[in-house]
């Protein structure tokens, strides 16, 4: 049986946000925007802007034992919507959530053995503090979130060992940003924002909950092969034997010299793994004309020129199933690909895309890449819908 929830304060979740410039300021306001008495956790997403080794220092002053997760940002979703410069979150209390974080260091020295230690040890703590709260009387179920530092093009591989050894756990998350400068993303975890580095999530509640995503293309255009690349740089130098960027701007029909980033998020390139398409995001054009990617890119594989659809259309209707399968929901935690919201700034929806998010009660970032459970992808939504009422055994 489905029963609302009376938690502290009635608060099971807090939201709040931010967008004081001075470091002091914005953590106090932040702390006032979240704390209840029976806060135990905080994930939050922070503009790059700030002073980030003053920030941390005023976070933890304020926050003190309450646990804080988080990273650095390409924008934020917060209460007020879609915003740039400020700092936002997502607060849980004790009463109806369980929460352990564990930080993942030197990320190009990940492996698959390191991942399943550090699962086994999260899981371990997450199950003493489950036994301890309930005398050994559990429900609820668990999800993970992972945050990874955006620059360290480590993603795949640090998500998919993670995912197989989370066996039945799914998961989400996104890479960290920095206003698209692409040159030092921080992930905050253990008192300290941290470069080379992420930081995963469990989260146990009696709340349903519903881990989902969203793309939205509407038509397939020309394949092309990757004919040389450097795959561990992300670079393709060559597609169907010719320049890569010469030969993308040729199938999409944009002149060379006028790709950009708005040009990418219109025109994403796509990959099809396992019967599904999944977006390989161009990055930047490099000086030899080659092209920079977000994702991982191999020689052999075969990208095809694909064409955004309705994006307002597409979450509005995602939106909607999600509000009909786990009803009301009290917050959306969500993980936005940068290159989205570029497109919804080109075709002037963003701010129809922003009330839409605000009518969901989302609260998130734009990333540099998208996890959801073994696959990191780009110019994709992801998140995790937590509803309002809480399932009682």
């Amino acid at each position: 049986m489905l029963l609302v929830d009376s938690s502290v304060g009635g608060k099971p979740v807090t939201t709040g946000v931010s967008r004081a410039r001075d470091c002091a300021s914005a953590a106090a306001e932040f702390y006032r925007s979240v704390w209840h008495p029976d806060l135990e956790t905080v994930l939050f997403f922070c503009s790059p802007q700030y002073d980030l080794e003053r920030l941390e220092a005023e976070l933890s002053a304020r926050f003190g034992e309450v646990h804080l997760i988080g990273c650095t940002t390409a924008g934020e979703i917060t209460p007020d919507g879609y915003i740039d410069g400020s700092i936002t979150g997502v607060g849980f209390a004790k009463s109806d959530f369980v929460t352990v974080a564990e930080a993942i260091p030197d990320l190009s020295a990940f492996t698959m053995a390191a991942a399943s230690n550090l699962v086994r040890k999260a899981t371990a703590r997450l199950d003493a503090r489950l036994e301890e709260r309930s005398g050994g009387r559990t429900s609820g179920s668990t999800f993970a979130f992972l945050m990874i530092d955006g620059m360290s093009r480590e993603e795949e591989k640090v998500v998919s060992a993670i995912f197989n050894a989370l066996g039945e756990i799914p998961l989400l998350g996104g890479s960290a940003g920095d206003d698209l400068t692409y040159e030092n993303t921080h992930v905050f975890v253990n008192g300290r924002f941290h470069s080379n580095c992420a930081a995963l999530l469990l989260v146990h509640t009696d709340h349903p909950f519903k881990i989902f995503k969203t793309e939205h293309f509407q038509s397939f255009g020309e394949r092309m092969v990757v004919t040389a690349a450097d795959s561990e740089l992300r670079i393709v130098r060559e597609l169907n034997a010719e320049p890569a960027a010469r030969e993308y701007a040729r199938v999409i029909g944009v002149p060379v010299e006028e790709l950009c980033p708005r040009v990418f998020a219109t025109h994403p390139l796509v990959v099809r793994v396992g019967g599904e398409y999944h977006v390989r995001s161009i990055q930047r054009v490099m000086d030899d004309e080659s092209l920079s990617f977000l994702c991982a890119i191999d020689e052999g594989i075969v990208l095809t020129a694909a064409e955004s659809g309705d994006i307002v259309q597409d979450l509005d209707k995602v939106m909607r199933e999600i509000q009909r399968t786990v009803g009301p929901t009290q917050v959306i935690i969500g993980c936005d690909c940068i290159l989205r919201r570029l497109e919804m700034e080109r075709k002037e929806v963003k701010q129809e895309i922003s009330d839409i998010l605000l009518r969901n009660n989302v609260i998130g970032f734009s990333t540099y890449g998208e996890q959801y459970n073994s696959m990191h992808v780009n110019h994709t939504f992801t998140a995790v819908a937590i509803s309002t009422e809480a399932r009682r055994p």
